[in-house]
């Protein structure tokens, strides 16, 4: 019997379906986009609901087994094909260093930086104003991070040591988008954060993660007649 394949729920432009799709990708895995949208409201419907009843994005299903939660999916499909890139050298030292800036990506970097990306991108192309304020606040925030980033960098290749993991992997969906605001210069002008996150984009999963997002979010603006330049 042909093992079932493995299909991933949600809408591209996500950052937290672009981590899913980023694990598979440099897995190797085969995999299936079933593309939804949260404007039709297909999140809401019971079929999606019985998959996950937090009605989030993305919900992986690999045979049998049904998950959500992004980093969750994560561990799961690097466990499962491509463990390396949990455990760094083998080591449990270096396990622990990757759980650790896993971690930190969680509760130091994220936050600030999603707020920026939904304040400067999202609210915009939802017809919003941005709140200029959050915006500030949170800069200010990430700035202090980005600096102990530096530190670590500048001390090794990748934030658990010197092969890349999953603490570098994680952080390339948002960034992508945060990036694309005003306030990239927070990364361009600490060098080693910089050389880092240029070897991080250009690999050749990221790319293609990128451009399954930037086909999603061209086809979302011409739905809407908008322009998501």
């Amino acid at each position: 019997m042909a093992q079932t394949a493995v299909k991933v729920y949600g809408w591209a432009v996500s950052p937290f379906v672009a981590c899913a799709l980023l694990c598979l990708e440099e897995a190797g895995v085969d995999y299936e986009l079933v593309p939804m949208s949260r404007e039709a409201g297909d999140h809401l419907r019971p079929d999606f609901l019985a998959r996950n009843p937090f009605a989030q994005v993305p919900v992986l299903e690999d045979g049998d087994l049904t998950l959500f939660e992004s980093r969750a999916i994560a561990r799961h499909v690097l466990r499962k094909h491509k463990p390396e890139l949990l455990v760094g050298d083998g080591s449990p030292e270096a396990a622990a260093m990757v759980d650790v800036w896993l971690e930190v990506e969680a509760h130091q970097h994220h936050p600030p930086t999603g707020a920026i990306m939904v304040q400067c991108i999202l609210t915009p192309l939802l017809g919003g104003v941005r709140d200029q304020a959050v915006v500030d606040e949170n800069v200010a925030k990430l700035k202090k991070v980005l600096v102990v980033y530096e530190a670590r960098l500048s001390a090794s290749r990748y934030l658990a040591g010197e092969s890349l993991t999953l603490a570098d992997l994680s952080h390339f969906p948002m960034t992508r988008y945060f990036m694309d605001t005003e306030y990239a210069a927070l990364v361009e002008e600490l060098p080693h954060v910089k050389a880092w996150w240029e070897e991080l984009k250009a690999r050749p999963a990221a790319r293609r993660v990128t451009e399954i997002g930037v086909q999603a979010a061209e086809r979302w603006a011409q739905e809407r007649g908008t322009s998501v330049n």
